[in-house]
């Protein structure tokens, strides 16, 4: 059990300057989506200078895991904490931005740059996901300078590629991956055997063990390239045989569909409540210098949150019967992209709940919540864990600006629940026994 004197202990060795210093120096490191390397070197130089045994793992030398431990010194369970090291941002190539954002947005400095303002800390790194990551960072060494052991391993992990990209069409290849070389990548050769997991991001200390997934799927709209100077316009434009005067009867169609996927996917259980949303994210169609006769196709890129009882098919066969009825030509349908979601059984999670309940409870002074769906109708890395039975929930901190002091409690939380789970141990104490096989004959 967790004492308040525990509690005192590991709370005066967490230095919230520190921490604040931590997370902003991190986040101020430019960590595009395929571009996490002075990030990832950064958090593995950081772990070796205060003991924590870092490796680098990684599909390609540049876009690494980093995975450090403490603790393993007796039988106990084995805690794994990740975070990602990439963060939301615009590609910064002109030829793509200039499709998607306005000038405006471009220039909002709180997309690659963190400060501290009145008291929140400013900046999308710091909120997702380098602020989180900074917390069970200082959390492994407030109990290693309070002198805490631990009997089952923690593992402080970093990861690229949570946010994105993904291969789409000629956006392919090992430079467009992005969830495939991080927290899977750690988990299949990272070396890692956790018990339990938690994706520290920003939940406003609330938790879930739910993960949304997705799909992306390519409706591709036929037509007729038709020599301009010989076109006669029909009297509606459903009729036209360019199919880009089609597009509007097939997005009031998708977004009448939308409407009610969203309501039936409502999912809630015991580990939260997922509300998967759908969004139109790109249209093309057409080559604009070659325009003499339209375009016989254009695209429209729709993606689908999956809550985690919902397929991939399930989606293909509700668009193929919603264009059938639209009436607007021939429609080809793809998923171009597809990621399912998953939930931790809630006999099995509920263990790791329970010690992130009593580190709250002992460390912030009240029980801790269920995050807002909002947290559960995502893909947090909790995903990978729970695909792989490992029983694994998000929780963390305040999302938006966080404070300092958001930062030290979420800390606190989880030092206190790592030591609840890992169990204590005396420093310096060798590994006895096997936590699977306690009496194991052929040795630990």
């Amino acid at each position: 059990m967790v004492s308040q004197a525990d509690r005192d202990a590991i709370a005066a060795a967490i230095d919230e300057a520190e921490l604040t210093e931590l997370a902003l120096t991190l986040g101020n490191i430019p960590s595009r989506s395929g571009e996490e390397k002075a990030a990832g070197d950064f958090v593995h130089d950081w772990m070796a200078r205060e003991g924590f045994s870092p490796r680098k793992v990684g599909a390609t030398e540049d876009r690494f895991n980093v995975i450090g431990t403490y603790g393993g010194l007796g039988v106990g369970k084995n805690l794994l904490f990740t975070a990602h090291l990439d963060t939301e941002s615009p590609t910064r190539n002109p030829d793509l931005d200039i499709h998607k954002y306005s000038p405006a947005t471009l220039a909002d400095p709180e997309w690659e740059r963190c400060w501290l303002e009145n008291g929140e800390l400013r900046g999308y790194p710091i909120a997702n996901d380098r602020g989180p990551m900074s917390c069970f960072l200082i959390a492994a060494k407030a109990l290693k300078t309070a002198g805490y052991g631990l009997a089952g391993k923690m593992y402080l992990t970093a990861c690229p590629g949570e946010i994105g990209p993904e291969p789409i069409e000629e956006h392919s290849g090992i430079a467009y991956l992005g969830k495939d070389i991080g927290a899977h990548y750690l988990f299949h050769h990272g070396g890692v055997a956790p018990d339990y997991a938690i994706a520290a991001e920003g939940c406003d200390f609330g938790w879930t063990s739910v993960g949304c997934g997705y799909a992306v799927f390519r409706l591709r709209l036929w037509g007729e390239g038709t020599f301009t100077p010989l076109l006669r316009h029909p009297e509606v434009a459903a009729d036209h045989p360019n199919p880009i005067y089609r597009v509007g009867k097939l997005t009031d169609a998708i977004h009448a569909w939308t409407r009610q996927w969203e309501a039936a996917s409502r999912y809630e259980s015991a580990g939260g409540i997922a509300e998967p949303k759908v969004q139109l994210c790109a249209i093309r169609g057409g080559v604009p210098f070659q325009f003499g006769d339209g375009t016989e196709v254009v695209s429209l890129y729709l993606e689908v949150g999956l809550n985690p009882r919902q397929k991939a098919a399930d989606v293909q066969h509700a668009l193929e019967i919603m264009a059938r009825a639209a009436g607007v030509g021939r429609v080809e349908i793809e998923p171009v992209v597809v990621r399912h979601g998953f939930e931790a059984q809630a006999d099995e999670v509920a263990p790791l709940v329970g010690a992130v309940d009593a580190a709250t409870r002992l460390g912030l002074g009240h029980a801790v919540e269920r995050a807002n769906p909002v947290y559960s109708s995502m893909w947090r890395d909790h995903n990978v864990f729970n695909m792989h039975r490992v029983p694994a929930i998000t929780t963390g901190p305040r999302r938006w600006r966080p404070t300092p002091k958001d930062l030290a409690d979420s800390a606190l939380v989880y030092a206190l629940t790592a030591l609840e789970i890992c169990g204590r141990a005396e420093v310096g104490e060798a590994v006895q026994g096997s936590s699977v096989y306690p009496d194991n004959p052929f040795g630990p």
